[in-house]
């Protein structure tokens, strides 16, 4: 009886760990965690930093992203509850709210330090863009400005990656700005199906400021805007290739502006505006890690 209760104990208390782990990794955002973090080490790559240098970077990019998405479910945790966000661990109560506050901290730490290992002023910019997107959790992410922290920790990325490359030059300033105009860009973007439940938990940046369809407007613009910078941005003149491009994304986002307003007007969730606009997104993601003249 005794070995029995022993082995039933040890299942319980695996069975716990197992689910703390996963509400663990649900809490971090492992979606965004990923792409933030493959871009990144792809852009290591195409730059010519050594595996080290990609490790590196992959690793100290993994760990600010991580610390970020564990700050932004504590922060959020009462609104996630109060419209029943199910998918939410903190909120959800699978795990507990001092363990996310403590992994996040490590999780900061971990980013500065690894990034040190660099050099200074590559930290710099690391910490610039972690500090800055912590600062989104709270307290910006319900004010006018609520759009300043994704456009500097997204031009704080390539400037990070380019000069933890030893002997590197300065990242050029067009590459900085696509990545700011990127970020901007997705952070309307990445609103816009979220309006109402952002209104029951009184969010108030400067999407919902401006309304759906200023949203969508701003979106539209920064993500062509980043498209344009990344083909013509570079020395040289733009290939047949760069130009398609900038067209296919002016197409893609006049059918999301056209699909996010005939929602409005259905009265429903706006995910086929959302899609097209994230699909830009992605076309510049490729332009930024597949150009072969960043430096």
């Amino acid at each position: 009886m005794t070995s029995s209760v022993a082995r039933l104990t040890g299942n319980d208390q695996t069975s716990v760990m197992s689910s703390t782990v996963l509400g663990l990794v649900r809490a971090s955002h492992p979606e965004p965690t990923a792409a933030v973090t493959t871009v990144a080490a792809l852009l290591a790559v195409g730059i010519g930093h050594p595996p080290q240098g990609i490790a590196t970077v992959a690793i100290t990019v993994a760990a600010s992203q991580f610390a970020v998405g564990w700050t932004n479910d504590l922060v959020d945790a009462d609104r996630d509850a109060l419209v029943g966000r199910a998918d939410k661990p903190v909120a959800a109560g699978l795990v507990s709210r001092r363990l996310v506050a403590v992994a996040a901290a490590v999780a900061a730490t971990t980013t500065v330090a690894l990034a040190l290992t660099t050099n200074p002023v590559a930290a710099l910019c690391a910490t610039i863009g972690l500090v800055s997107a912590l600062l989104y959790d709270w307290p910006l992410k319900s004010t006018a400005v609520s759009v300043l922290p994704y456009a500097i920790s997204f031009g704080a990325l390539p400037a990070f990656v380019v000069l933890a490359l030893p002997g590197a030059p300065a990242p050029p300033l067009w590459l900085v700005a696509a990545a700011a105009l990127l970020g901007a860009g997705a952070h309307f973007a990445n609103v816009l199906p979220d309006f109402a439940d952002d209104a029951r938990t009184g969010v108030r940046g400067l999407p919902h400021r401006l309304g759906p369809a200023g949203s969508r407007l701003a979106a539209v613009g920064l993500l062509v805007a980043a498209t344009g910078t990344l083909v013509l941005g570079p020395p040289g003149p733009p290939s047949g290739v760069g130009l398609a491009t900038v067209a296919a994304a002016l197409m893609i986002t006049a059918s999301a502006w056209y699909a996010g307003r005939s929602a409005e007007r259905a009265g429903v969730r706006p995910v086929a505006a959302f899609r097209a606009m994230m699909l830009v997104a992605l076309i510049d993601v490729v332009l930024l890690v597949t150009s072969g003249r960043l430096v």
